[in-house]
């Protein structure tokens, strides 16, 4: 992908947005985890390209009156990229509202790689994603001294493949505390590819719709990853963490420690 000379984000004297795309990452849910980057931008935008199966509409409260909004759930990118290129070369600036963050599955690289073929400047603007925001709700640290160190993110094979070279059994290996995305469908594949490696009594934290009104949280045992899954129904919109992390563990950082040589 050629790289894009664009400097960014920069205003015009009356106030408006430099014209170019601004890949968007819109957080979980809750409009309240916006970055203020974010919520400049939408304030702001001539048109904003929103994935309306994944992104509240409530977050789009935060844009003009007179935003032109295109919902792209139901569109394909060879629908959606003639949109972004002719608002651009007609002078207007575009959000592409993803959600989450759009480092992670979000469909960005190809986007971008097209954009800077048409020679169309774009910037990204990160998001909180759905693995940080359940920590926040579960409020617990992924990395404890003395217990884990290193987060995994992945998914299982669906219709999109995963490398051999990151298969989940693999994965599973290390006991880390592993963020699960995309997986639901496929859930008890992934439950006994887990239990390869991490105890049957491994917590398990099931994340439904994280910051929607009908936002789901539910802690399990490992071995009841799969069985509490389709009790509640969860097919899509679901983030996995399993992590010796949810358990009990009273683990001290060396940062904080009287004897810890500053």
């Amino acid at each position: 992908m050629r790289e894009s000379t664009w400097k960014g984000s920069n205003e015009t004297d009356n106030n408006s947005l430099t014209p170019g795309v601004y890949i968007v990452g819109a957080g979980p849910g809750d409009p309240d985890l916006l970055t203020v980057k974010a919520q400049k931008l939408l304030s702001r935008a001539d048109v904003i390209l929103f994935a309306d199966s994944l992104v509240p509409r409530e977050i789009l409260n935060f844009c003009r009156q007179d935003a032109e909004i295109m919902p792209t759930a139901q569109e394909s990118l060879e629908t959606i990229l003639p949109v972004m290129v002719e608002r651009v070369r007609s002078h207007k600036s575009v959000v592409r509202l993803h959600s989450g963050d759009p480092c992670l599955y979000s469909t960005i690289h190809e986007q971008m790689h097209l954009l800077a073929e048409a020679d169309i400047p774009f910037e990204v603007i990160p998001g909180i994603s759905a693995f940080q925001a359940a920590a926040a709700k579960l409020k617990v640290e992924l990395t404890v001294p003395g217990l884990v160190q290193t987060i995994i993110l992945t998914r299982i094979s669906g219709r999109t493949q995963v490398p051999s070279g990151e298969e989940l059994t693999s994965l599973a290996a290390h006991q880390a505390s592993l963020c699960l995305y995309l997986s639901a469908r496929h859930v008890e594949a992934a439950q006994t590819k887990l239990l390869t490696h991490y105890p049957a009594d491994t917590p398990v934290a099931i994340c439904y719709r994280l910051g929607w009104n009908d936002e789901k949280i539910r802690v399990v045992p490992l071995a009841e990853m799969a069985s509490c899954t389709s009790e509640e129904n969860l097919i899509r919109t679901t983030v996995y963490i399993i992590s010796p992390a949810l358990g009990k563990f009273n683990g001290r950082s060396r940062l904080y420690d009287p004897e810890y040589n500053r």
